[in-house]
C-alpha cells in the first residue's frame, strides 16, 4: 500500500461552500488527478525552480552522474537540472502529471531530451534499474507521504544509492502545523491568464492542511475546484528520521526559494545526507 495519503478530492468546508454556490457548473476534482492536470499544468508548469536547483547544484557539483529526482511533477526543478548538464531519471506517480511531463519533454531540445528518463512509479517503493550518485527530492513533496511511507521513501533510496551517495531534501523552514495560520487566501495567476484562488486551512492537531483552489472568476463554466491534503512534518523530525534509517546528516543550509516574494528570505532548509555503509543502524 502507498504511504501517500489517499489520492481523490478533499471535501473541504471551503470546497463544499463554492460547490453550494455554483451549482451544476461546480465541478469537484484533486490537484493532482485527471479533471485537475489542467489547473495543474497551469499554475506549476512554468513555475520557476532555478533558485531552488542552484541549491541543490552546489552540494552535487556542476555536471554529476546519474541523478534521481524523486517526485519530479511536469519538471520545475528538473528542467533547470538538464539545462545544467545533468543526466536525470524523473520520478513521478500521477499518470496525468507524467504525461504533462513528457509533453513538455517532447517540445524541449533534444539534448536534455536525451538526458531525462521518466518514470511513473510511488516515491514510497520504487525500483529502478540503476544506481546514482545522488537523489533530490524538492520541497513539500516528503510531506505527501505517511510516517510507513517515508521509511519507504528513505528504503528505496538508499537501495539506489551508489557507495556514499547523496540525498538532498529542500525543507520549509516554517513546516510546523502550529506556526500556521489557521487559514489563509491568496490570488494565483497560470500561464493562460487566468487567474486562481488558493485557500488554507491548517489542522494543527492532525498536522495537515486543506488546500483548495478555484477560479477567481465565479462565472466561469465548468466552475473546477481543485483541493488537496498535505501534512506538515517537521524539518527536524525528517532530520531524525534519516538518521534512523541509514543516513548521516551533514550540512542543513538554509536559502531563499523566492517563493516567498521577499527578496533574500531564507524561508528553505536543505539538508544534504549520506548513505552510510554496512548495517541500517537500529531504531533509536
Amino acid at each position: 500500500m502507498s504511504g501517500q495519503l489517499e489520492r481523490g478530492p478533499v471535501r473541504t468546508t471551503h470546497a463544499d461552500v463554492l460547490l453550494a454556490s455554483v451549482g451544476e457548473r461546480g465541478v469537484l476534482c484533486d490537484f493532482y488527478d485527471e479533471e485537475g492536470s489542467n489547473t495543474y499544468r497551469d499554475l506549476i508548469q512554468d513555475a520557476d525552480g532555478t533558485p531552488e536547483a542552484r541549491e541543490f547544484a552546489t552540494r552535487v557539483g556542476p555536471v554529476p552522474g546519474p541523478v534521481l529526482e524523486l517526485a519530479a511533477g511536469t519538471g520545475r526543478l528538473t528542467f533547470p537540472f538538464l539545462e545544467l548538464g545533468w543526466e536525470v531519471t524523473a520520478l513521478e506517480l500521477s499518470a496525468p502529471v507524467v504525461d504533462g511531463f513528457r509533453m513538455r519533454l517532447a517540445e524541449a531540445p533534444a539534448d536534455l531530451r536525451d538526458r531525462c528518463t521518466v518514470v511513473q512509479a510511488d516515491m514510497s517503493a520504487f525500483s529502478v534499474d540503476r544506481r546514482f550518485g545522488a537523489a533530490v527530492i524538492s520541497s513539500g513533496s516528503v510531506n505527501e507521504l505517511d510516517e510507513a511511507g517515508r521509511q519507504g521513501l528513505y528504503a528505496s533510496v538508499r537501495e539506489h544509492l551508489e557507495p556514499g551517495g547523496k540525498f538532498l531534501l529542500s525543507l520549509a523552514l516554517s513546516e510546523v502545523a502550529e506556526s500556521q495560520p489557521p487559514e489563509r487566501r491568496q490570488e494565483l495567476p497560470g500561464q493562460s491568464g487566468r487567474l486562481y484562488v488558493l485557500h488554507v486551512s491548517v489542522q494543527p492537531a492532525e498536522e495537515t492542511q486543506d488546500i483548495t483552489i478555484y477560479p477567481a472568476d465565479e462565472t466561469a463554466d465548468p466552475f473546477v475546484v481543485c483541493t488537496h491534503r498535505r501534512r506538515l512534518v517537521p524539518a527536524d523530525r525528517i532530520v531524525r528520521e534519516l538518521l534512523r534509517a541509514g543516513f548521516d546528516v551533514i550540512a542543513r543550509t538554509p536559502f531563499a526559494s523566492g517563493a516567498s516574494g521577499r527578496a533574500g528570505h531564507e524561508d528553505m532548509l536543505l539538508v544534504e545526507a549520506v548513505k552510510q555503509e554496512g548495517a541500517i543502524p537500529a531504531a533509536r
